[in-house]
């Protein structure tokens, strides 16, 4: 898309203000959105913090898929994107490596991320598929008191549609071609049956993806090496023995298969130049258990979960080992300096030991347990006091195997059986304890008060051993090794609200978020780098919402300050092989958000989004300069990948066609500005990624009762070349790997509800 293009709707979505979690969440937009951030149920135009929610009927029409789906729809929503299985999600710009910023709950569930070789639980966000869901809700701002650690900067709720007394049946099927790629199919279906009347019904759900891929990799001389292939579903029962006991047990599935959706830019679009494949493997298991109870004015709640995760990647290496074949690379490791060269022998056998390993890749595979339990009481929210209290607990277990294995040179895949250069072992145990509260009161039937706190208490443990170095990549045999960090502490949050009239809500709030600390996983990391101590933020915002012309037009808005102390960061070892985390200094972000939505005339709903973010360092990290960390940053350096600015657009129309039959057209648009992939940018490996506009579009024909529809849609409507993460490091060697949205995707959809 041209920038004249792309300014002209940057122009319409700021003037327009509006995002999904209004008018395009539902047709009607007065319509009241009954939402349960605050764990009891609130109607979202009268709930006085930042939160947008987008009802099931807003996913189906916009063709969302997964929670990466959403970015156009919610104000400072974004994802660094490593691709499927590989992606963290970001809210207003609270983006750091370690345990996750943002809290993702699928239901009751909180979910998270596998560690990986560099300690990373935030960058590996489960998705499940957004199919038959009721609503997404998105908090933004620290969630500390009500969700705890990990949503920092926020917290992401999947509601799925529940049982119902109902039979009820559901298909929604697409079939497209991408360019530069082939076809792609998916299919998904629900069933709902009533097993005993009024007492227990099921509800089940099932998904198939198989899409062709899109990036050669010229090395091997493999087309569409990023095949996809996805499938999986949900299980859900609810039993009402009295009308007063409701219990929800659910299963959910999810399996992944593909290849890195990563390129080369250095050999042109949609280019790998990657001596291996590199597979991902991702399979997701949970089951969750739900009791709430009313008690009369008074609601138990208590939720449990076992989520289980395996997780394998493969990451090239060859170049990096191959760079080493030099014969001051065998002074470096063999006589401890680059200026004493190998020579004779010493040299031949080094060469020997560079070439049985010149096409090799790491192999980390991953297998999480992970339990979680919480118990609460809140009221019914029908009197002027309205509270929360509750416990907490998480038990999280991760087993790392880390070995460099060797590839075939002509095919590129990992030989069987494994060929080791390399490999060491970890095993990460988190385990979280925390009461919270909150109580909010009507001082007058305008006026409210709420104040909230939460303590919590984590500890981790880590063992770890080296069983086969390589002085390749500074690997050290190293015996069975122990650390543990433990910390606790409080977060608090504090809320005025104020209705000016009936329609338009002011609020402010200061409110604070949290991460544990934990210890490094790298095994011989010097002992000062070892442990990494928890950050923390305090929040502090305005806000306001309206509700005018007559419930047609709502408009939200808020401005915030964000002061963020002791930022947990990423790092490498000096000869750049292996990553750990470290606190940086402290950051500043201020920003301000709109959202709002439109219905002009019948069948015409617009809606819009605009945020804006200023994350800055603002102080010298630690270690800014030194050979530690060269890319860490100083005083005025902007967060990595935060764009300044982003936007989301969408219009829909539906009108009749003839009786029965409606007509339907919809357009979705977004902009996301640029950024740095790291804090310096004259760093070597620093890498700027360019700004973008995405837009989609889909028409169609459907029945007016919903009973059925049939649209023909186009993603990437002007096929752009919209890179959303670019980075890279001395294992890549100066290569800029990125990812980047599907080209043009056309194609058909069917659904129907029967």
């Amino acid at each position: 898309m041209s920038k004249t293009i792309g300014m002209s709707f940057f122009l319409a979505a700021t003037a327009l203000t509006g995002v999904s979690g209004t008018a395009a969440a539902q047709e009607a937009v007065g319509d009241e959105i009954i939402i349960t951030a605050l764990k009891r149920d609130t109607n979202l135009q009268d709930t006085p913090i930042s939160i947008s929610a987008i009802t099931g009927d807003a996913i189906s029409n916009s063709g969302v898929q997964s929670i990466a789906d959403l970015n156009s729809s919610v104000p400072s929503l974004t994802f660094v994107d490593g691709g499927p299985s590989q992606r963290r999600v970001v809210i207003r710009g609270i983006q750091a490596a370690g345990e996750p910023t943002v809290g993702t709950y699928y239901d009751e569930t909180p979910v998270t991320g596998v560690i990986g070789a560099g300690n990373d639980a935030g960058g590996s966000t489960p998705e499940l598929r957004l199919f038959d869901v009721e609503r997404v809700e998105v908090l933004r701002g620290p969630q500390g008191t009500l969700y705890g650690s990990g949503s920092m900067g926020g917290t992401l709720r999947v509601i799925y549609k529940k049982p119902t007394n109902e039979f009820d049946a559901a298909i929604d099927t697409s079939l497209s071609a991408t360019k530069h790629g082939g076809a792609n199919f998916e299919a998904s279906g629900m069933v709902n049956v009533p097993i005993a009347t009024d007492k227990l019904a099921m509800r089940a759900t099932g998904f198939y993806r198989k899409a062709d891929g899109y990036i050669d990799n010229t090395t091997l001389r493999i087309k569409d090496i990023n095949e996809q292939k996805y499938y999986g579903g949900r299980l859900l029962l609810r039993a009402t023995p009295t009308d007063d006991l409701t219990i929800d047990a659910a299963y959910y599935m999810n399996r992944a298969r593909t290849d890195t959706p990563s390129w080369t830019l250095e050999a042109g679009k949609y280019n790998s130049d990657a001596l291996t494949r590199q597979p991902i493997r991702d399979d997701v298991d949970l089951f969750s258990l739900t009791a709430a109870y009313d008690f009369g004015g008074v609601v138990l709640t208590a939720a449990g979960s076992y989520m289980e995760r395996d997780i394998s990647t493969v990451s090239d290496v060859s170049r990096f080992i191959r760079s080493t074949r030099t014969a001051a690379g065998c002074g470096a490791r063999l006589n401890g300096s680059p200026a004493i060269p190998c020579a004779g022998t010493q040299l031949t056998d080094y060469y020997a030991l560079v070439d049985s390993q010149s096409t090799s890749a790491l192999f980390p595979q991953q297998n999480m347990e992970a339990w979680t339990g919480e118990i609460r009481l809140s009221s019914d929210g029908t009197g002027p006091l309205n509270w929360t209290i509750g416990g907490f607990f998480s038990d999280r277990d991760i087993h790392v195997e880390n070995p460099q294995v060797n590839a075939d040179p002509v095919t590129g895949a990992i030989i069987y059986p494994l060929e080791i250069a390399t490999s060491r072992y970890i095993n990460d145990s988190l385990r979280q304890v925390a009461a919270f509260g909150e109580v909010s009161y009507d001082v007058t039937d305008r006026l409210n008060l709420t104040a909230g706190v939460r303590y919590f208490r984590y500890d981790k443990d880590i063992n770890g051993e080296t069983t086969k170095g390589s002085i390749l990549v500074g690997a050290v045999v190293r015996p069975l090794s122990f650390v543990s960090s433990d910390e606790d502490g409080t977060a608090f949050k504090f809320n005025a609200s104020y209705k000016i009239t009936d329609d338009v809500l002011f609020y402010a709030e200061a409110s604070q978020g949290f991460r544990p600390g934990g210890a490094n996983q790298v095994i011989g990391l010097a002992q000062e780098l070892t442990p990494y101590q928890s950050d923390s933020l305090w929040n502090y915002e305005a806000g306001l919402k309206t509700t005018l012309l007559d419930r047609k037009l709502t408009l939200n808005m808020d401005v915030f300050q964000i002061d963020w102390s002791d930022m947990q960061i990423s790092t490498r070892t000096p000869n750049g092989a292996f990553a750990y985390i470290g606190n940086a200094g402290s950051a500043r972000i201020r920003g301000f958000e709109l959202e709002g939505s439109l219905r002009p005339v019948e069948g015409l709903s617009i809606s819009g989004n605009l945020a804006y973010l200023d994350a800055k360092l603002t102080e010298d990290q630690p270690n800014a300069g030194t050979s530690i960390a060269p890319a860490a940053g100083f005083d005025g350096d902007r967060i990595p990948f935060v764009p300044k600015f982003t936007a989301g657009l969408s219009a829909q129309y539906v009108w009749g066609l003839a009786e029965g039959l409606n007509g339907f057209l919809r357009m979705d648009a977004n902009h996301v500005g640029g950024s740095w992939s790291d804090f310096r940018p004259s760093y070597v490996f620093t890498r700027y990624i360019d700004d973008y506009e995405i837009a989609n579009l889909r028409i169609g024909v459907e029945a007016e009762d919903n009973a059925w529809g049939v649209y023909a849609f186009v993603n990437n409507l002007f096929d752009d070349t919209a890179i959303t993460r670019s980075t890279s490091n001395a294992i890549a060697q100066n290569r800029t790997l990125v990812n980047s949205v599907a080209p043009r995707t056309v194609g058909l959809n069917f659904r129907a509800n029967f």
